[in-house]
């Protein structure tokens, strides 16, 4: 069956970006000139996905007010002749069906992605973190779209996973298993932030999933575990030892927007191809690596 559902989670608080997201969510700070949910929406959207559930708390009504349109701000774009920047505008409310659900108390992912239950009903439906950007580097078809080709094949859930330097794999949910293609696993393990010594690989879970409906019944079964939260990966871990479950380890790089250094590094790295602004960039850079 054909993923046309997606679930993002983005009820958390962003402390690591305070005071900035007191009244900011962190999913809408901008890359360049676009929230960074906006471009996890466009891969979905790319990747052939109509319909699309956030799940928000507290504080996370600028999602919904940019999803919404702008009857105001459209008309002002029209009066003033500015017809590209008009259709940009137009675009963001147009591009899927997007609901939203609130997420009363932050429980963990593994609650959060629970919240979807009812959207998704008996469907397999893509799951996509709010705050990180996946970019493919070989090819122009987007990363979720790849995998959900896997998941047509396979009829099995399927994680992105990322190369990691070993001795950061206590950063990362960490996946184990057997090679099944130059880029496929059949996964038999999952392990969250584990030492380097307990890592059964140095392969990232990505931010990136394709699940089986069935993943709810695991969740819901599982119990609090680290910071007394539900546990995405520990519902994962069960899930897999009745069920395949594959790891499609892409070809492109990940940008978390989800702490400071990561944040700039994805405005500098997105801003060099962004056309009107790359040249001026570059020449600002090479000047500033001049001075360090």
């Amino acid at each position: 069956m054909p993923v046309t559902k997606a679930v993002i989670p983005a009820a958390g608080f962003g402390t690591r970006f305070l005071p900035a997201t007191k009244a900011v969510p962190k999913e809408m700070l901008p890359v360049v000139d676009t929230p960074t949910i906006q471009y996890v929406v466009e891969e979905c959207v790319e990747s052939g996905i109509t319909d699309i559930l956030m799940v928000i708390g507290q504080g996370k009504r600028a999602l919904e007010e940019h999803f919404y349109s702008s009857k105001e701000v459209e008309k002002r774009l029209e009066e003033n002749g500015q017809f590209p920047l008009l259709e940009k505008v137009r675009r963001i409310s147009e591009m899927a069906n997007i609901h939203f659900v609130w997420q009363k108390e932050l429980n963990g992912l593994g609650d959060a992605v629970s919240h979807g239950r009812t959207f998704v009903g008996s469907d397999p439906f893509a799951l996509l973190l709010g705050d990180t950007i996946l970019r493919e580097s070989d090819t122009s078809q987007p990363i979720l779209q790849q995998m959900m080709e896997i998941h047509e094949a396979k009829n099995a859930s399927v994680v992105a996973l990322e190369e990691v330097d070993r001795e950061k794999v206590s950063r990362y949910g960490i996946a184990g298993g057997t090679k099944v293609s130059d880029n496929i696993l059949a996964l038999n393990q999952l392990v969250e932030k584990p030492s380097p010594e307990e890592a059964p690989s140095n392969l990232a879970v990505a931010a990136r999933y394709i699940f089986q409906p069935g993943i709810f019944d695991y969740l819901s079964e599982t119990p609090r575990g680290k910071n007394n939260e539900i546990q995405l990966t520990d519902a994962m871990a069960t899930m897999m030892k009745d069920h395949e479950m594959f790891g499609f380890r892409f070809t492109g790089k990940r940008y978390d927007i989800g702490n400071k250094l990561d944040f700039i590094k994805t405005n500098i790295e997105l801003g060099l191809t962004h056309g009107d602004i790359s040249k001026e960039l570059t020449d600002y850079l090479r000047t500033l690596a001049g001075k360090l």
